[in-house]
């Protein structure tokens, strides 16, 4: 890896991950992105799927999975085992050299467990920038590795934590932007963020602090966008030069929403 060069960590989706056409796609995409590279993913579809069949009920508060003991189980399975290594094994079918990373793997990234108030979420945490091994991170780049990190930390102290998939991201980003000038893409199923949630075409090129707030008091932008845009807000105050929310299928080209300040 050239310390010069831009390090871009992209962020996939669940929708995509769940579709195995749209994955497919969006790994040979993936491939061909030059330079230095760290791959993001979810998958909390398959998790629900898994609990389902394992009699485990599922819970969720504003879109968060609720996670005790027998779901946290579950997501590490899902997340860390059978989406990451599926993951890896496409990008190793392209000729990219993909390495599978939890956070407990190298010691790359610690958590800290949600407090129970307001909302006891439970194996649960929050990831502070400070706290993801950017020296671990420039190593793997250095020796040609792309990281492919699922949502599962640790504590340090022998726990396992369910993180948001998004934040993950965004901690990394900034981490690596101590290494060199990092991009942010996050990816999913739509074409940015959109004024309407039903037209893929209503897309918000543009998104600052100032219309964010504007947007959120309208209701345009809810749920599930609300965290991905803090994340990429904080991404930026971090020191991550651009952020862009687009659509997986438009990974190498320029549309999409551009997060700034």
């Amino acid at each position: 890896m050239n310390m010069c060069e831009r390090i871009k960590v992209v962020k996939i989706g669940g929708n995509v991950v769940d579709n195995p056409e749209a994955l497919q796609a969006f790994i040979f995409d993936f491939s061909k992105l030059e330079g230095p590279k760290i791959l993001v993913h979810g998958g909390g579809k398959e998790a629900t799927r898994l609990s389902a069949a394992l009699g485990i009920e599922t819970t969720m508060i504003d879109g968060r999975r609720v996670t005790d003991r027998n779901t946290l189980d579950v997501v590490t399975m899902v997340y860390a085992g059978l989406i990451n290594k599926r993951i890896v094994g496409m990008l190793q079918a392209t000729g990219t050299d993909a390495i599978g990373l939890s956070g407990a793997d190298g010691n790359v990234i610690k958590a800290s467990r949600r407090k129970p108030v307001p909302v006891d979420y439970g194996y649960v945490g929050d990831i502070d920038p400070l706290n993801v091994n950017d020296l671990f991170i420039s190593s793997l780049l250095r020796d040609g590795y792309t990281p492919v990190f699922c949502a599962v930390m640790h504590d340090g102290d022998g726990t396992l934590l369910n993180c948001n998939a998004d934040t993950v991201a965004s901690a990394v980003a900034v981490a690596c932007s101590r290494i060199a000038p990092t991009d942010l893409i996050y990816c999913f199923e739509k074409k940015g963020v959109l004024y309407d949630a039903d037209n893929d075409d209503a897309l918000i090129e543009r998104i600052d602090e100032q219309s964010y707030s504007a947007l959120r008091a309208e209701g345009v932008i809810t749920k599930g966008m609300i965290p991905k845009i803090d994340n990429a807000m904080a991404a930026i105050r971090n020191g991550v030069g651009n952020v862009h929310i687009k659509c997986a299928s438009n990974l190498l080209n320029g549309c999409g929403t551009v997060i700034s300040l």
